[in-house]
């Protein structure tokens, strides 16, 4: 009998009343993982910053392998580890970077995570946000090319075959939107911008990814939102994207119908 498999969608930088926060479709995907067999669902969902919740028969899928896999040009290969390679975005600066560092040294001696080296890009990624006439957060890359570059060194030297990407995203202190998310009433100003980095990534590497963005670690606020509260715990968001990505599926490829990959900008 085939396994009875559900698939969870939260779009992204949207304002989705469920989902649309630091992980605030977990108890949903919860839920549901509990009376299905299998559990297909993307970052947006499962990631809570330092926060995550271990579902067996979940997988984590980035969102354009998850678009490639419903159209049927890409499967998707269950893995007992993955080796995840760390890119850290040349903008962060000294102190932040070794935050994160420190956190991805945590789920390597806590959680036992296979980790290999990180690489620091070669350039400043200069993340932008952007919003969109309709309200929907996005955003661009400067440079993409350094990225790509430093994806490529993980991938074929260190052989790493999932992608956790930290870039330094704009500090909008004091800004309507941040406020508003942060009382539980907006939209996620980063899951745009975060989305593109992602995509591009897997669209041009096939392997598992996805990004914690790096910010300064905003004031205490007393009417803060339980549901925008996951991600102001402490000074990253990294360790629920290494959880995640340490199990989560391969790509296989169906070259007939796959679109090529895209070439270095």
């Amino acid at each position: 009998m085939r396994p009875y498999t559900v698939v969870l969608i939260v779009p992204t930088g949207v304002g989705a009343s469920i989902g649309g926060y630091a992980g605030d479709a977990l108890p949903v995907a919860r839920a549901i993982a509990q009376i299905c067999d299998r559990l297909i669902t993307h970052p947006n969902v499962l990631n809570g910053a330092q926060l995550y919740w271990n579902l067996p028969n979940a997988l984590y899928v980035e969102g354009f392998g998850l678009d490639k896999f419903a159209a049927g040009c890409w499967g998707l290969q269950p893995v007992h580890q993955n080796r995840v390679g760390l890119i850290l975005d040349q903008g962060i600066e000294p102190d932040l970077r070794l935050r994160h560092l420190q956190a991805a040294d945590a789920t390597r001696a806590t959680l036992g995570l296979n980790l290999t080296d990180y690489v620091i890009t070669d350039a400043p990624l200069n993340v932008e946000l952007r919003t969109a006439a309709s309200g929907a957060s996005w955003g661009t890359i400067g440079n993409p090319g350094s990225l790509l570059r430093a994806a490529e060194v993980l991938i074929q030297q260190a052989k790493a075959n999932a992608i956790a990407v930290v870039a330094r995203f704009p500090d909008d202190l004091g800004s309507y939107a941040l406020e508003a998310y942060r009382h539980g009433q907006g939209v996620d100003p980063l899951a745009g911008a975060e989305a593109v980095i992602s995509h591009l990534i897997v669209r041009t590497f096939q392997v598992p990814c996805a990004h914690a963005p790096a910010l300064t670690p905003l004031p205490l606020d007393p009417n803060l939102s339980p549901r925008s509260a996951a991600e102001e715990l402490g000074y990253t968001f990294l360790p629920c994207v290494l959880v995640g990505l340490s199990r989560a599926p391969q790509f296989i490829i169906n070259s007939k119908t796959s679109l090529s990959p895209s070439p270095h900008p």
